[in-house]
């Protein structure tokens, strides 16, 4: 895990300097704080900050090719590095480090701009050809290492993260007024959008090649479903025979590192079966870590311990208080980068800051199960809401909604008429790829009645159905509903904020790289093949990935009902109804009007009602979280000076 940045320079006007490069560079030394290497030749310029994974010694960036050709800086890692060094060696190719990343230079001469298929591997990629003059970007398949980019003075310039590129003077500072709609409403910006004007975030599974003479951009990988009905490819015993063994691999090639490596452990189902593998079939020491909430209603602590001595790991669980929460709120913004409407990515960060003082670099996590196997609530709310579609005035089938949401303490389920209203929103939309989101989607954006009057103006001709549809591949209709909902899922939440706010840059604020066993492409595609019956059976989720580790857990954890990760949200800012001095400040009267996105006098209603204790459900708490955010990362990288870093505010 590292970071990276660049210049390209296509006009040939203003070819990129050391000094440059390296205050862009700077600003990633959370990224890889283990070194810095910068190439300067002609129109590109090429910088790394280095978090030491493999080949502590000879690893360092940029890594060339033979004959210096090829030039690449790399964030992330290549876990099939071996074989594809064996393979390259075969063919002929000369390599002088121990490293992953010399692979991608000599696999770009082998394959050109295909290269990119034949990794398995989380990855930023910033390659560049001297004979051909240009410059290759490229980011993995399902988005987990960020890559984002802007022009200026008629110059591409990359980055790792924003702040990277704020270095440069002639890069404005201004928040994106519709991402901020976006967001608000899909918890996320749709890529390639971002939360600041003018730039561009690479999306998933994307190549872009750049010369003077052309810019092109790519897709190379999707998530892709066969058109229902699915035929059953092999009985079900076969199939979760092949995914226990294709998860044993993913496992085993992620734990490739010259460093130890960890695991987090949080008591659900997806990173008990990381574990539990990683105890049963590798020889790599269980270190694991957890977090833990003085909160009943958020806390698993009951089912970490129960693993953790089944397994008998060594484990260390870090508890996360409200106060805590509010006080790492701000770093979160500044490594976030963008506006957020939970507060869930706070405990993660702290989590891996313990990680870091315990010496590790490298964690394996559960991410990216639930999107692949439908795991969350969300499909099976959308399967009932189908179910309730065909009948909707029959009470029997209401009655399925008592099985939802089981830990929540104000359940949409509760009532039996509010319930019925909600489970009904967007029935006219029954049928279209996006209906299983609309409860969701409506009720974040629900917030929109906090932004001012000029901000809503400037949003009053978007239309976030229509902003979805247009990014949808031909034939999605075709598809099950399941898989349908499932392809929305990963290329708004799980692309746009689990893998980047709650995901990369939280761990990369404490110089920790998280590893993804579930989002190996080979783990997706296997599992995109399946019948919907295999993933959510009834209102069972992730039923072939539960059948497929009978065995290697309690069958308390394996049969235990999904829990979704939360944390205290506008609680955690208020204690005995008195607000911590940055929120009262970010949100009093002057500052809003000063920032112009909101409504002071609407946000003064929402701040009494979070500090009387009355902001009950999922919609005032994203409200308040989402203003504090975006009021945050205005203070941070819009007000900060140009020519500075963009500070942290103080709580």
């Amino acid at each position: 895990m590292c970071g990276i940045a660049g210049i390209f320079d296509g006009q040939g006007q203003r070819p990129p300097g050391r000094a440059e490069l390296e205050a862009m560079i700077s600003r990633l030394h959370h990224r890889g704080p283990d070194g810095r290497g910068v190439l300067a030749e002609g129109p590109v310029g090429l910088a790394h900050a280095r978090l030491g994974i493999i080949d502590l010694e000879g690893g360092a960036q940029p890594i060339h090719n033979e004959d210096r050709s090829v030039w690449v800086v790399f964030n992330g890692e290549i876990f099939n590095y071996l074989e594809l060094r064996r393979d390259l060696e075969a063919q002929g190719h000369r390599f002088y480090t121990q490293s992953d990343t010399e692979v991608l230079v000599h696999l770009y001469e082998q394959h050109g701009e295909d290269f990119v298929v034949h990794l398995n591997g989380q990855f930023a990629i910033a390659l560049w050809d001297g004979r051909a003059q240009q410059l290759v970007l490229a980011r993995d398949r399902t988005g987990i290492r960020p890559l984002f980019y802007t022009n200026a003075g008629g110059r591409l310039l990359f980055a790792s993260e924003v702040k990277a590129l704020f270095a440069c003077a002639e890069v404005p500072r201004r928040l994106d007024l519709d991402a901020l709609g976006q967001t608000f409403t899909y918890w996320a910006p749709l890529a390639p959008r971002t939360a600041f004007e003018g730039v561009l975030s690479l999306p998933p599974g994307h190549v872009m090649t750049v010369s003077r003479a052309r810019k092109t951009l790519r897709r190379y990988w999707d998530w892709q479903f066969p058109a229902a009905p699915v035929p059953p490819p092999v009985s079900e015993q076969a199939c979760a025979e092949e995914l226990r063994e294709l998860l044993i691999d993913a496992v085993r090639l992620q734990l490739r590192a010259d460093v130890p490596v960890g695991a987090y452990l949080s008591g659900g189902l997806d990173s008990s079966v990381i574990t539990s593998l990683i105890h049963h079939h590798t020889d790599t020491p269980l270190r694991s870590f957890s977090v833990t909430f003085e909160d009943d209603e958020f806390d698993e602590s009951r089912h970490q311990q129960a693993l953790a001595a089944w397994l008998g790991t060594r484990h260390t669980a870090v508890q996360c208080r409200r106060s805590d929460i509010a006080a790492a709120f701000a770093r979160v913004v500044r490594h976030a980068e963008t506006p957020v409407l939970r507060t869930a990515p706070a405990p993660l960060m702290l989590l891996a800051d313990q990680v870091r003082q315990a010496g590790y670099k490298v964690v394996l996590t559960g991410e990216g199960a639930d999107e692949v196997f439908g795991g969350y609530d969300l499909f099976k709310e959308a399967k009932v809401r189908r179910f309730m579609a065909r009948q909707p005035d029959s009470a029997w089938r209401a009655r399925i909604l008592d099985r939802l949401y089981p830990y929540l303490r104000h359940s949409p389920a509760t009532g039996r008429a509010f319930a019925q209203r909600f489970f009904g929103e967007g029935r006219e939309h029954l049928g279209r790829p996006f209906f299983a989101h609309l409860p969701r989607w409506t009720t974040t954006r629900r917030a929109w009645q906090f932004f001012s009057a000029d901000v809503l103006q400037r949003l009053s001709t978007s239309d976030p159905l229509q902003a979805v549809e247009a990014t949808l591949p031909a034939g999605i209709g075709r598809w099950e509903p399941l898989a349908q909902d499932q392809y929305l899922e990963a290329h708004t939440l799980l692309s746009g904020y689990l893998l980047s706010s709650q995901g990369d840059r939280m761990a990369m604020a404490a110089s920790i790289e998280a590893r993804f066993p579930f989002l190996d492409h080979r783990v997706i595609e296997f599992a995109n093949r399946l019948p919907a019956g295999y993933k959510l059976r009834g209102l069972v989720e992730k039923h072939i990935l539960k059948q497929s580790i009978t065995g290697l857990l309690p069958e308390s954890i394996r049969r235990r009902t999904k829990q979704p990760y939360r944390a205290p949200d506008s609680q955690s800012f208020f204690v005995d109804g008195r607000p911590v001095d940055y929120v009262e400040d970010l949100l009093s009267p002057s500052r809003i009007a000063e920032g112009g996105y909101f409504d002071a006098r609407a946000v003064g209603k929402l701040f009494e009602k979070c500090r009387s204790g009355r902001a009950i459900g999922f919609g005032d708490n994203m409200a308040f979280v989402g203003i504090v955010s975006t009021m945050l990362l205005h203070e941070q990288m819009v007000r900060a000076p140009a020519d500075a870093p963009a500070p942290e505010v103080a709580a």
